[in-house]
C-alpha cells in the first residue's frame, strides 16, 4: 500500500462517476441533505457569524434539541464543513467553526434562508389563496 510523506498509509480513492443531485445513488444527494435540512442550515447560518460553544449554539438556533444539535454538528463535521476544537479544561470547552468549505456551504444557504425571510409575505399570501379554492379541502 502507498504511504503519504508523513507515513502515514495512503487512502484509497475509488473513482466515482460523474455528480447527479438526482440520481438516487449519487452521494452528492447526501451531502444535499446534510446541508439543507432545518437544523444544517441554521447551524451554518449561526457559524457564519463566528464561532460557538455549545451551549452558545443552542441558544442562537432556537427549538433545537441538544441530542439534534450534537448530531447535526456530527454530520456537518464529518462531512468537512465543521471544525470541533475540543479544549482540555474542567469543565470540558468544546468550540465549533467552519472549516473553508463550510463557510462556502454557509453562504450559499445564508443567501437561501434570507430569501426565505424576505418572502414570507408573498409566500402567506399564496397560502391564504389557496386555502380558501373549494379544491383545496
Amino acid at each position: 500500500m502507498k504511504t503519504l510523506e508523513e507515513g502515514r498509509p495512503a487512502v484509497p480513492v475509488r473513482e466515482l462517476p460523474p455528480a447527479d443531485v438526482f440520481d438516487r445513488m449519487c452521494p452528492s444527494r447526501g451531502v444535499l441533505e446534510h446541508v439543507t435540512s432545518r437544523w444544517g442550515v441554521l447551524v451554518l447560518g449561526a457559524l457564519r457569524e463566528r464561532g460557538y460553544r455549545f451551549s452558545e449554539l443552542r441558544r442562537r438556533v432556537s427549538g433545537v434539541s441538544e441530542k439534534m444539535l450534537a448530531q447535526t454538528l456530527q454530520t456537518l463535521e464529518r462531512d468537512g464543513f465543521v471544525h470541533r476544537e475540543a479544549h482540555p479544561v474542567i469543565p470540558p470547552r468544546v468550540d465549533y467553526s467552519l472549516t473553508p468549505l463550510g463557510r462556502e456551504a454557509a453562504e450559499l444557504v445564508a443567501a437561501l434562508a434570507h430569501w426565505s425571510e424576505q418572502r414570507v409575505p408573498a409566500v402567506e399570501a399564496a397560502r391564504a389563496e389557496y386555502d380558501a379554492r373549494p379544491s383545496a379541502r
